[in-house]
Parts: structure tokens; sequence; C-alpha cells
């Protein structure tokens, strides 16, 4: 068992709900989000800060069911712009998402298995096994039609001045006295521009469509047309689930929003309890621009970010910032710090770095937290990202010609070192700024229109390349000073006719590690024009 004592975040959200709910044979923790278009990297915030809390639940012995809500019975209110075939599916609109085809197929028949809200489940689905997520999905349209909630929506109508009573506290233009809490898809053109005309007090509704002029009677206890509103919906799950913990972004917690109505009904409508809480603050993304949205289709996915983060170093990213700070994501150059801040936080996991005992404390437990699995047993031989991008970029984007090279690892740790390294490259070709980009010259070049001190200082560069492998890093550095002393020229002056030598530039990586890296073969092939 994981050492809990570290007072992280998710150890105190366990602690909380152990204490406010009482000692349980199993707890529930649950989340969820409509799959209205791409699921967001700001969804995904809610998904693991739920991850994280279960985990820590469970690392006190506890039992957790992790349930995760798709919210796919809503209405397809618009189209987001990087959805194809915008056109086909605005055909579609004010209807229920599952109603509405899969935008890759959308000539296919809709079914259960492939339609609109389907897809972009599917997709965060195969997801997030990779980080170490694998929760129980609800399906509400599933549930809705299969009239689960027939007794919760009888509730509701039944206690509509209560509810109507609670929801005008917070409304600036009061529901009318005639208002029901549930409203109706039509059955025969799916549309939900419909007008609920009876409700006989018991298990029949009645209902008038606007869209094709349909009316009809439904019983409750058959239907799957009749839905709640959502701030009452969300009160009647947790109720139905028994809910123990749910976290929310800060727009469902701003005064008067629908957790605060949701406790209310919760308590007045279906006798039950709010879960505990916590809020969550939106993610921005830096390095890309753009504000993450999913209607407008302006978003940076979970599959995006995991093209540049390792699975453990995006859970470090969640586990190693508190739910109520913002953050941004960033797909600059700090990508390499956030590389490094992960590899310090596993050497301080494995004391093979020293800080102070409650740093030690607090650094082990989110490194715990990060793991997709089990923590290693030992500590995996780190390569640095800034490294790696500098191998690849020499070796032309060979990632198994790089993770070749660095052989002699146990499998996880080669595995672990592949995913690194295809993380690596597809930032260099994505992201990277265009001045930490670099290719090496061809050999065959012609030299470079150099003045007689720098082509003095590439010979004696030659020269010392010969013996390469007797220097260090350091002593290299050391070198690289001697040789502009030695030539008569300034030592930013040697270093720009190094850089334009090797990759036709004035500028590139740390020169000492670079010509460490690139090989003592290569750079004689590219000095020998400095022969004489």
């Amino acid at each position: 068992m994981a050492d809990t004592s570290a007072s992280h975040w998710a150890d105190l959200a366990a602690e909380k709900i152990i204490r406010e709910k009482g000692d349980k044979p199993r707890y529930v923790c649950a989340s969820g989000i409509t799959p209205s278009g791409t699921v967001h990297i700001g969804n995904f915030r809610e998904i693991i800060s739920v991850d994280l809390v279960a985990r820590a639940l469970r690392d006190r012995g506890r039992a957790v069911r992790f349930i995760y809500s798709w919210d796919d019975y809503d209405v397809f209110r618009k189209v987001p712009e990087n959805m194809p075939n915008r056109e086909a599916l605005a055909k579609y609109l004010r209807q229920p998402i599952t109603t509405v085809p899969d935008p890759r197929t959308i000539e296919a028949p809709v079914t259960a298995d492939s339609n609109y809200a389907r897809a972009n489940e599917k997709e965060l689905e195969a997801l997030l096994p990779a980080v170490g997520i694998e929760p129980e999905y609800l399906y509400q349209a599933a549930r809705y039609c299969a009239s689960a909630y027939a007794e919760g929506i009888r509730r509701a109508l039944e206690k509509k001045e209560p509810i109507r009573e609670i929801l005008n506290d917070h409304r600036t233009e009061p529901l009318p006295a005639q208002w029901l809490p549930v409203s109706v898809f039509c059955t025969r053109c799916n549309h939900d521009e419909t007008t609920v005309t009876h409700w006989d007090g018991e298990w029949t509704l009645s209902y008038r469509c606007g869209n094709c002029e349909n009316s009809e009677s439904l019983d409750l206890r058959s239907t799957g047309a009749a839905k709640l509103p959502w701030r009452v919906d969300w009160p009647m799950r947790w109720s139905f689930e028994g809910v123990d913990f749910e976290p929310a972004g800060k727009d469902h917690h701003s005064e008067g929003g629908s957790f605060d109505t949701a406790k209310r009904i919760v308590s007045a409508v279906y006798g039950g309890e709010p879960p505990v809480t916590f809020q969550y603050d939106f993610i921005g993304v830096k390095g890309l621009g753009g504000k993450i949205s999913s209607s407008h289709g302006e978003v940076i996915s979970l599959r995006d970010v995991l093209e540049i983060y390792q699975p453990e170093v995006t859970r470090y990213l969640f586990a190693g910032t508190r739910p109520n700070a913002e953050f941004a994501i960033s797909f600059d150059l700090d990508v390499i710090k956030n590389y490094e801040d992960y590899d310090r936080t596993e050497r301080v996991y494995f004391g093979l770095e020293e800080v102070d005992e409650k740093r030690r404390e607090k650094e082990r437990r989110i490194y715990e937290l990060s793991q997709v699995r089990a923590v290693p047993e030992k500590p995996p031989k780190q390569v640095p990202f800034r490294h790696l991008s500098m191998l690849l970029q020499i070796q032309l984007g060979d990632v198994d010609g790089v993770v070749a090279q660095l052989s002699g690892e146990d499998a996880s740790s080669l595995d672990r070192l592949r995913t690194r390294a295809a993380c690596a490259w597809s930032w260099i070709t994505k992201h990277a700024p265009a001045d930490f980009r670099f290719s090496l010259r061809d050999p065959g070049a012609p030299a470079e229109p150099f003045e007689d001190g720098q082509k003095v200082a590439m010979r004696l560069l030659r020269a010392r390349v010969e013996r390469l492998e007797t220097f260090d890093e350091k002593a290299l550095a050391n070198e690289l000073y001697a040789i502009a002393s030695e030539a008569g020229i300034d030592s930013k002056e040697l270093f720009k006719a190094a850089y334009r030598v090797l990759i036709g530039a004035e500028r590139g990586p740390r020169l000492a590690t670079f010509l460490l890296t690139v090989g003592k073969e290569r750079l004689l092939a590219l000095l020998a024009p400095y022969l004489a």
C-alpha cells in the first residue's frame, strides 16, 4: 500500500469523503461529460481528478466504484468547426446526439454503436487505459431509452413546485407556474422542439411537437422520449447511483450554479445527500494559442497531449497541480522543463536526489500517483528529453535507431524510452521553435567562406575531434574556449563558425554536448574542408 501520510490534495479529498460519508463497504466516485464534440484536455482534468481521488481511497484499503457518465441523450445544438461533413450534420440539429450519424461515415445507418456521440466516446475510451484510467461507463441515452429513470422523472413531476422555487431563486426571469421539469423528444421526428401539454399526475405525459406537429401521450414506464433537464437530472442521478464524490468546474460551482441547485434538489426531491466535491479550474494551452472549446471545435484532446507527453508525465502534470489552480498545457520549450521536473521527482522518489523531508514526502506521493500502473521496483534509466531531441535530429527521426543506441535496458525501461523518443520526435516536428530544430549538413557541402581566424579555429577544432574520446562534456567545453584563444578570435565567433559548419545556422544545441553526441566520425567528415 502506498504511503498516504502526505497531504496531497487527492489524499485530503479521500479523507474528507470517508469522514463525511462514514465507513462504507464501497464509495462511488463519479464524473461525466456530454460528447457533443471532441473531448478536450479540460474535460480530462475532471476525469483524472476523480481517478486520483479514487486511487487515494483504494490506497486506504477502501473499495471504489468509479463511474463515468456519457450524457449522450443531450441535444445536438451546434456543429463544431473541426467536424467533417458539417453541412450534412446540420440537418440533425435539435435531435439527441445518439441519433446523429458518425461524422466520418455520414451515410452509414445510425446504430447504438455507430453515431455522433459514440464516435466521440470511443476516441476517449480507447485512450484512457494508456494513462491508467479505466472507469465503469454509463450511457445515459441507453438508460433513458430503457425507462430506467421513470421513477425519478415522476418524482420530479410530483415535486415540480419545490423544484421551480429552487430554480427561481437563481433566475432573473422566473419559470412560469405551468412549467414542468421534463422535456420530450418527438417520437416521429426526434426533435426536442416540443411542448408538454399535460401530465395526468401518474405515469402519462402528453406533448405536441412544434417541428412536425405530432401529438401523443406517453407512458413514462415504457417510453424513452422523456428526459429531465440538466439541473434536475444531475441530482436525480446522484440519488440513483448513490454518488459519494464528484468534482465540477468553476462554472458549475459558481454561486447559483448547477451544483448549488442540485444540492438543494437532491435533498428536497429525492431525499438524498449531495456528494463531497471540489472545484477544478480551467486549463489553457501554451504554445498553440486559442481557447479550448468543444462546441467551436478549437480543442486540444488527450490524444494531442499524449503525442507530446508520455503517459506518466501527462499524469504528473495533473497530480502535481491542485485542481483549483489554473494552469496551461505547454507545447513550447516548456515541454523540456516539464520532462525535467518529472525526472527530478523520480530521482527524489528513489533517493537519487537529496531534498528536505517535507519536499521528499510531497514528491514521493506525486510520483506514486503519476504512474500508470504500479511504481517501478527500481529506478528506470533516465534519458533527458532535451538529449533525446538532439539525438533524434542527428538521426533524422529514427526512433528505433536512437533506442538501439541506448541499449542495455530491461524491457520496461526500453518501452518507456521508446515512448519518450516518439513523443520527442513528435514535438520536434510539430511544435518545437524553429531555432531549436536543426539537421546536420551534408559532409560534401563546400567549405564556409570564413575569415582567417575562423578557418584556424575550425582546423584546431578538427584536431581536438581527432581525440574526442578523451574528453568529457566539461573538459570539451573548456577546450572550445582554448581554441578561440589560440585562433585569436572571440569565443562567440568560434561558436557561430562551428554551428555554421555543423548545421548551417549560427545557433544550435549546447556545443560541447552536441559535438560528443554527433560523434567523431561525422564530425571529421564535416570538418574535412578545413584541414589546410
